[in-house]
């Protein structure tokens, strides 16, 4: 995790710390990981969001046990909220987000968000045992997460989709790999998404 990418990150988590009392906040823990789900869509049932979140922690804990301990070491907890990509790692508080539509949108089956849960676990792990990559090399650290979604792919039921993202992601530029977000516009089309779906139900 790269100082450019933490400090939006950390401004993310500022923003999101500014309006939480007005969102509707669920936790649990689930294999012995502190879950938090912010849910700010009235039309998703935080329901299930844990129980597919559930789905995705017993593929890796049934297909990858070793991996899955990692995981229970190395994240502090995992929190399921709005967010620009499918899944993000915190280092400061050792968090794994995972973005809220992404973990309940049917055209995503089980695998790929357990498989955006293992990418963030290796973050976690290099992040945990002292291995930080220069700004400019970023493209390393995204290139072995997605190795390691092509091992996990290839491990469980489902997972061809989860191994040809990898793969094609693997194929890219080393500027592509590990591309620079707008996180501004990001944010812009989050809320305009909201805005929609709130709109139309």
């Amino acid at each position: 995790m790269t100082s450019l990418f933490r400090m939006y990150l950390d401004q993310w988590r500022s923003q999101l710390a500014g309006t939480l009392g007005t969102w509707l906040t669920s936790s649990r823990t689930i294999h012995g990981i502190p879950v938090t789900v912010i849910n700010t869509r009235s039309d998703i049932s935080t329901a299930k969001v844990l129980e597919r979140l559930e789905g995705a922690l017993d593929l890796i804990a049934e297909y990858q046990p070793w991996r899955f301990r990692r995981l229970q070491h190395d994240f502090a907890r995992i929190l399921v909220q709005r967010y620009p990509c499918r899944a993000a790692y915190m280092p400061q508080s050792r968090t794994c987000v995972v973005e809220l539509t992404f973990l309940v949108n049917p055209e995503f089956n089980l695998a790929q968000i357990a498989s955006s849960i293992v990418h963030e676990g290796t973050h976690a792990r290099l992040d945990r045992v002292g291995v930080h990559v220069p700004e400019d090399q970023r493209y390393r650290e995204e290139r072995l997460c997605r190795k390691s979604e092509v091992e996990f792919g290839r491990a469980v039921p489902n997972g061809e989709a989860v191994v040809a993202r990898a793969l094609d992601a693997l194929r890219l530029s080393n500027e592509d790999v590990a591309p620079v977000i707008d996180w501004q516009e990001a944010q812009r089309r989050i809320e305009q998404a909201d805005r929609n779906a709130q709109s139309s139900s």
